[in-house]
This record gives structure tokens, C-alpha cells and sequence, in this order.
């Protein structure tokens, strides 16, 4: 037999302003930690926590923590490599797959780096710069 839920006279619950919690898609160094803590927190008094797994552990997280940060660092390095790349072609012949499928070939004369992925400009075009399909040395 289902409960019904009990509500306050004036229609609110006790708690208005409640919202619905997101759990964490993601293991970071504060789940890690978290974890740590609980687990120790609830160990048995009798038989604490051997002293190396304690050790290991906060060793892990630390790589963890290391890892995520050379993550991000290495995220930068690519998006960097990318707008050089981009410049680079200044000038320069390039060539991408058109709507029909053949290649349409211009100088690139602009580059943007406003996207996520730079784009040059190609005969009035926008191509992103991982759609190109070629370059040339520019016509003297």
C-alpha cells in the first residue's frame, strides 16, 4: 500500500528551494579525497588502516592529480599547434573538398581563430582548418 506524501497547509514543502543534485560525471581529486576520507572515517577501530595503504593511496592521488593537469596542458599545446599551423598558411595556395566533391583551390588570405578549430579564408570561404585537403607553396 503506497504512502502519499504529507504537504503543508499552504501547498509548499518544507523545503522550497530544493534543487535536484547532478552527480559528478567526472573522478577528480575531490571524489578522490572524499573517498579517502569516508573510508577512513568508517574503518574498523580494532584494525586501522595499514600505514602503506594509506601512503599508496594519497600517492595515487596525487598522480591523478598530476595526470589531469598534463591533460590540460597538453589540450593547450595541441590548440596552439593548430593556430601556428593556420598562420602559417598565410599566403599560401591551399585547397579543399567542395560540395560536389571536387577540390576548389585559392590562396589563403585570413585567418580566425574564434572557433575551437581555426578556419582560414579561401576565395571568400570559411574552411575549417582540419577540411583542407592541400597545400602549395604560393604562385610567384
Amino acid at each position: 500500500m503506497p504512502i502519499d506524501p504529507v504537504a503543508s497547509a499552504s501547498g509548499a514543502g518544507l523545503y522550497t528551494d530544493q534543487t535536484a543534485r547532478t552527480p559528478k560525471q567526472v573522478m577528480d581529486g575531490e571524489v578522490f579525497m572524499s573517498l579517502l576520507v569516508t573510508q577512513l572515517r568508517n574503518q574498523d577501530p580494532s584494525a586501522p588502516m595499514d600505514t602503506n595503504a594509506m601512503i599508496s593511496q594519497t600517492t595515487q592521488l596525487a598522480m591523478m592529480e598530476q595526470m589531469t593537469a598534463l591533460a590540460g596542458t597538453n589540450e593547450e599545446n595541441f590548440s596552439l599547434q593548430m593556430r601556428s599551423a593556420a598562420a602559417a598558411l598565410l599566403g599560401r595556395t591551399a585547397s579543399y573538398p567542395g560540395a560536389d566533391g571536387s577540390d576548389i583551390t585559392g590562396e589563403v588570405t585570413a585567418v580566425s581563430f574564434a572557433a575551437a578549430v581555426p578556419t582560414v579564408t579561401i576565395g571568400g570561404q570559411d574552411i575549417p582548418l582540419d577540411a583542407l585537403s592541400g597545400i602549395r607553396a604560393a604562385a610567384s
